[in-house]
């Protein structure tokens, strides 16, 4: 880089800051020469096709692979009783199986699996194992999973089918609503969603003869799989190397550790041979993880300019069967209700529930674009009620850069203020606003992340990122980041 005397504009006089440079893997996968984890193809391979439960909720009172162990070609057969042990995300939810070992709790829960020379085989013997189950009432909402204990998805969580409760108030909620002259009531439900990258998920084990194995996966989260591997299958974690491959696509749906990527690693031990399993986009969608559906219900108050005198929040979280990131979710319906505009008194009552479907997770935002949704649908009646410009009201109401908001959270830098004003401009919103014919208009949104949320796997007091850089001789750099792809391109 070229030295900044103080004379560059912009940048311009700088050989790498502020020009734009080709991504180093862009032109490989342009041509379709990136390898993808389904691209791995390893000597003497096998192919693992896993059974699923059809139905949402049941104990299994017996397996019986002997049909299928009989098909030739198949060299493994396993069940929950081979992968007893636990795993999760998080450490106060080691709630899943690689293979159930007890009940299925959502349509899709993984029960058996099968490696065998080809796909063909695994997925006619996976269609030969005989699972003899006991039918559950099924546990199918929010309101259900809170009216009912019995019975009861998991044994852990703070009361019956509620895997989570929070309730946190900041300042004097009850006096804030007095001062306000207007005070609104509204409730909301955000439907979930789930993400649908063009790559499925897909691994491919290799148990060598050494007694190390090594996982290729479309995993966001490497470090995460690697630590679920070392619990599950008893293994040394210095024996195990996983290898996050490119993804296509992922936006938050490959950042647990997954039930096939555990699986396929106790079959290459097994058969003492690599072992591939890519999942169907069925299975993709019974692994989820995707946005949770939300209940809310939001109480506020304002002046008659639409300043916030206090905010009454609440979320009701739909989990689905497992805990995944839930408690972090919950947490994070409420949290950043205060880093957009000023809110001096809060109150956040957040519950997650679970129900007898594919378990919910991170997707893009986690937890955020739900409760947005609510407020910022909220924020537009008021101003209709107050009848002022929702755009002018949002920009007179941020909050200031260099603050710390009500629920204690560091606000730095804030550009929000001059984005609203760029998009009012540049859409012509003066001009278009409740004057545009019926049935047609224009509105404004607004939202806020947080940055520094990251937290180490194995708990340090290390930065919450950081890169090695080492120069050679030769005058060339080798860059070493823990940062994985996560599919955009």
């Amino acid at each position: 880089m070229s030295r900044n005397n103080g004379n560059n504009q912009n940048g311009k006089d700088l050989k790498v800051v502020g020009r734009p440079f080709r991504k180093v893997d862009a032109r490989s996968k342009c041509v379709g020469a990136t390898k993808f984890a389904d691209d791995i193809a390893l000597p003497r391979m096998l192919y693992c096709k896993i059974l699923r439960s059809h139905l949402p909720h049941a104990l299994i009172k017996s397996i019986d692979t002997s049909k299928a162990s009989a098909l030739p070609g198949v060299l493994a057969i396993i069940t929950g009783k081979d992968l007893p042990i636990p795993y999760g995300i998080l450490p106060v939810s080691q709630d899943e199986h690689p293979l159930c070992t007890d009940k299925v709790r959502f349509i899709g829960d993984p029960v058996a699996a099968v490696a065998a020379l080809d796909e063909d085989t695994a997925f006619d013997a996976m269609n030969l194992i005989e699972v003899e189950y006991e039918q559950l009432p099924t546990i199918a909402g929010i309101e259900e999973a809170v009216e009912t204990d019995e019975p009861r998805i998991h044994t852990y969580g703070d009361h019956g089918n509620i895997h989570k409760l929070v309730n946190l108030e900041f300042g004097d909620i009850d006096e804030g609503f007095r001062e306000a002259d207007l005070v609104r009531e509204d409730v909301f439900f955000y439907e979930g969603n789930t993400h649908l990258p063009m790559e499925q998920h897909a691994a491919v084990a290799h148990f060598d003869a050494d007694a190390k194995l090594t996982l290729w996966s479309s995993t966001q989260t490497p470090h995460y799989v690697h630590r679920a591997l070392a619990k599950t299958l008893e293994m040394p974690a210095s024996h195990i190397r996983v290898i996050a491959t490119p993804n296509g696509g992922g936006f938050g749906g490959k950042s647990d550790p997954f039930n096939h990527e555990i699986v396929v690693s106790k079959l290459s031990m097994l058969t003492k041979r690599p072992v591939k399993v890519t999942l169907t986009r069925e299975e993709v969608f019974y692994c989820h993880r995707g946005r949770h559906p939300v209940l809310m219900k939001s109480k506020i108050g304002v002046k008659k300019d639409g300043s916030i005198t206090a905010l009454d929040f609440q979320s009701f979280l739909d989990g689905g069967a497992y805990g995944s990131y839930g408690v972090a979710s919950t947490f994070y319906t409420g949290a950043l209700q205060t880093v957009t505009y000023e809110v001096p008194r809060y109150r956040f009552r957040g519950l997650r529930a679970f129900t007898n479907k594919p378990p919910c997770g991170p997707k893009r935002g986690h937890g955020t674009p739900q409760p947005r949704f609510g407020l910022e649908i909220q924020l537009d009646k008021i101003a209709e009620q107050l009848g002022l410009d929702p755009a002018e009201m949002r920009l007179r109401h941020l909050v200031k850069p260099y603050t710390v908001t009500a629920n204690y959270l560091r606000v730095g830098s804030m550009g929000l203020g001059e984005c609203i004003e760029k998009v009012v401009k540049g859409s012509d919103w003066k001009d278009k606003f409740r004057q545009l014919p019926f049935g047609k208009g224009v509105g404004l949104a607004c939202s806020s992340y947080i940055c520094g949320a990251g937290l180490p796997i194995y708990w340090n007091n290390m930065p919450q990122s950081g890169v090695q850089l080492r120069l050679d001789r030769q005058g060339g750099v080798c860059v070493q980041c823990g940062s994985t792809d996560i599919g955009q391109f």
